[in-house]
């Protein structure tokens, strides 16, 4: 059987204009299958240099297959359950900057070059006071980048028409505005000049970004079966969930150069990102913090199992609908949109989320998730959110840490698990109730101020606690 590389496979070559930092399974499945899709219905004609950005990686077997590799898209799709594959062919070739340093700084010659993007995990937009700029390669992410910027600002003179528009997606808050600070830094500690520094505030644009689609990453124990579907080898296929958001903050300039809209993806380009992060957060993250407790105790292990309750699924639904999104400021059919794909991704046949593995730090979860949302709500209502309090009486059940006779194997931080330990050990329900919505190390404000709240939550509980999950949710 053929392995896969460009002799083999009926494939496209595109023009170098994108540096990639990271050749792992989240930018291949994410920002690669996304410019595929513009080279392929909008003439973008942008070809990826993938760069590894740590001395360990996968550049050595993606350029034993030419840079192509094949993407699996398994979810729900216009209300179908979909699972389709496509050979993705934007990376033109890799290189590794710990074996090949020259051939890495020589990309900055390139003038056909505009974007940069990367995604180093959260930890590598990061300042590493020994990086040096003769280093070859430099340790950080944003050490390299600064020596492959200032080899392109000499190359072409300083020339405002070489700057890049750099894209960043790692998961840190304002990534791109923390990777320009760093950049700066650099600047001044190897003493590169006044002008560079002025060609990086003038002519290069430096974007914050908001990133989400799930990628379980290489299905090694499918490999079996997809070698024999695709008939051929590919030592690098991946797979992500259908859904897919990139919000890119920046100046009208970025969306001009990047014809994402008349491919149809889901690329929002805004000057404010913030609304999206916030819709992200308290819909789909707090969607998931409410569900935990409620589900789990009433019986179900797995997420799209819940959806597919009818009792569970619908508090659910009415959580977010009516309680979660009249908290937010974008416009109610996006709001109505994003809630049906958050929906849709929950119900995703090919993905199985434990209730049980993502209730991990549930109190820290609920109280930057879910509680802004609690909190808004009875702002703008002037009445309590009465699902979402429910979620925060199981969440207390949960923490008593038994369901149906048997242990719940609770984590968190030890703090949190002794202060539950220590309260349900007095077996009375209302203190424990009490006790916890006055813990201001839990939420950062005493919640037994708010009228009628403690009353809520300590019916709930006794609720659920002297009659089961399944009798308190149904009343």
């Amino acid at each position: 059987m053929d392995s896969l590389n460009r002799n083999t496979a009926s494939v496209n070559t595109y023009t170098e204009r994108i540096v990639q930092f990271g050749e792992g399974n989240f930018l291949r499945a994410f920002a690669n299958w996304m410019i595929h899709e513009m080279n392929k219905n909008a003439e973008f004609d942008a070809g990826v240099v993938a760069v590894q950005p740590i001395d360990q990686g996968l550049i050595k077997m993606l350029n034993d297959q030419d840079g192509l590799y094949t993407l699996y898209l398994n979810g729900i799709k216009n209300g179908e359950a979909i699972s389709e594959h496509e050979i993705i062919d934007c990376i033109q070739r890799g290189i590794n900057p710990y074996e090949n340093p020259s051939d890495y700084l020589a990309i900055g010659e390139n003038p056909d070059l505009r974007f940069v993007i990367s995604n180093t995990t959260e930890a590598g937009i990061a300042y590493n006071a020994d990086d040096k700029l003769e280093d070859a390669p430099q340790s950080s992410f944003p050490g390299k980048l600064t020596a492959l910027l200032y080899k392109r600002f000499q190359t072409f003179g300083g020339a405002s028409d070489k700057g890049m528009i750099v894209i960043p997606c790692e998961l840190i808050d304002r990534n791109g505005d923390n990777l320009k600070r760093i950049i700066l830094q650099y600047a001044a500690d190897w003493n590169l000049g006044d002008e560079f520094v002025e060609w990086i505030e003038q002519d290069n644009i430096f974007c914050n970004t908001l990133v989400d689609r799930i990628v379980p990453g290489y299905p090694r124990d499918k490999m079996d079966r997809i070698t024999k579907e695709l008939g051929y080898k590919d030592n690098l296929v991946v797979e992500g969930e259908q859904f897919h958001l990139w919000v890119i903050e920046g100046p009208e300039a970025v969306k001009e150069e990047i014809p994402a809209e008349t491919c149809g993806l889901n690329i929002v380009f805004t000057d404010n990102m913030e609304p999206y992060r916030t819709r992200k957060v308290r819909i789909l993250n707090g969607a998931h913090t409410s569900l935990v407790p409620v589900g789990y105790l009433y019986g179900i292990d797995k997420v799209r199992e819940s959806l597919e309750d009818k009792v569970v699924g619908g508090f659910l639904k009415d959580a977010i609908f009516e309680e979660i999104c009249p908290t937010l400021d974008l416009p109610d059919d996006e709001l109505k949109q994003f809630s049906n794909d958050v929906l849709d991704r929950f119900r995703n046949p090919y993905l199985e989320h434990a209730l049980i593995s993502i209730s991990l730090n549930s109190t820290s979860k609920y109280k930057t998730r879910v509680l802004p949302s609690v909190l808004e709500y009875i702002k703008r209502k002037g009445e309590l959110p009465q699902r979402l309090l429910f979620s925060l009486a199981a969440l207390i059940a949960f923490y008593r840490g038994e369901r149906n006779g048997e242990e719940i194997p609770l984590k968190d931080d030890q703090s949190a698990l002794d202060f539950f330990k220590t309260q349900w050990a007095t077996g009375n329900i209302s203190s424990v109730a009490k006790a916890t919505l006055e813990n201001t190390d839990f939420w950062g404000t005493d919640l037994t101020q708010y009228d009628g709240l403690l009353e809520v939550v300590t019916k709930n509980l006794e609720n659920i606690v002297n009659n089961g999950m399944q009798v308190a949710l149904k009343s």
